[in-house]
């Protein structure tokens, strides 16, 4: 109960039309029929335990099982390298960071393969300056439209099998550019994978591992941020021991801050908020 009213506390003060905010949801609902995970996971279940009225109150109460990696989830570093961060060793400071999101779009339409590459981070730059210290950074290919039907997620007529998969991801040269010469706290992309469909040695996944890189993976509405200026804040179950989890990822789009000249800032009396509440959830769950 405790994290329900942190949580909706937060969203009021975020929605609040003093707050001057927008608050953009990034996430796809998780249920029996909606949720995408990689082939060999056991399905998400949704079970009723008692719904109806009682005597004097209505009652409802539910059981819930999923993978860690299915839906809009958060690699934890573990999940490619066994001496980097389980979810439990995340700091909350690594759930909150400035957005950059890089648009590949036209180049994911016409090559279902295509990875973000180092040129496009570097032309990203070049129009919207140096990538922040501690941005998520997250590759729009334009494929959230396509979720949840697997088929077309997946790039293939037989989702089952993943050596048929076709959809975009991150390349490994880009990991190493973000990972050795920027500072960033995670990488998010709108597909299954961080590295794409084709991918047999997922270096990607291990690069961003090994430099405890959050990946972000099944993000939608990315098209709705601008390219710099919004905060992304990342509400991951705090799993003890986790490779990773579930998560309910917001895009926060301040009006002030994208009104600046530099378009560059995002609100730090925001951030600090968010950090606060984070660290009460982590402590009450």
């Amino acid at each position: 109960m405790a994290a329900v009213f942190l949580l909706a506390s937060l969203s009021v003060f975020m929605t609040s039309p003093s707050a001057g905010l927008t608050v953009i949801d990034m996430t796809f609902d998780m249920g029996s029929d909606l949720t995408v995970a990689w082939p060999g996971n056991p399905p998400f279940n949704f079970t009723i335990l008692s719904r109806g009225q009682q005597p004097n109150y209505w009652y409802e109460s539910n059981y819930f099982g999923t993978p860690e990696h299915a839906g809009t989830h958060v690699d934890a570093p573990a999940h490619f390298n066994q001496n980097s961060w389980r979810v439990h060793d995340i700091p909350a400071s690594r759930l909150v960071g400035p957005a950059v999101v890089i648009d590949v779009s036209e180049k994911a339409a016409s090559d279902p393969d295509y990875r973000l590459s180092v040129d496009d981070i570097q032309s990203w730059e070049k129009t919207h300056g140096r990538v922040p210290d501690g941005a998520v950074v997250l590759m729009n290919s334009g494929r959230d439209s396509l979720y949840p039907n697997a088929t077309l997620v997946f790039g293939t007529d037989t989702p089952t099998d993943p050596s048929t998969f076709h959809f975009p991801g991150i390349h490994p040269d880009a990991a190493t550019f973000l990972t050795e010469q920027r500072d960033v706290t995670a990488v998010g992309v709108d597909t299954p994978s961080t590295d794409y469909g084709q991918s047999r040695t997922f270096e990607t996944h291990v690069i961003l591992a090994r430099h405890n890189i959050l990946g972000l993976e099944n993000v939608r509405n990315m098209n709705r941020l601008p390219p710099r200026g919004a905060t992304i804040m990342i509400g991951l179950v705090n799993l003890y021991d986790g490779s990773g989890g579930p998560a309910r990822i917001l895009g926060i789009i301040d009006g002030a801050a994208s009104r600046t000249a530099s378009g560059h800032a995002f609100r730090m009396d925001v951030l600090l908020w968010v950090l606060a509440v984070f660290s009460l959830l982590r402590t009450v769950s």
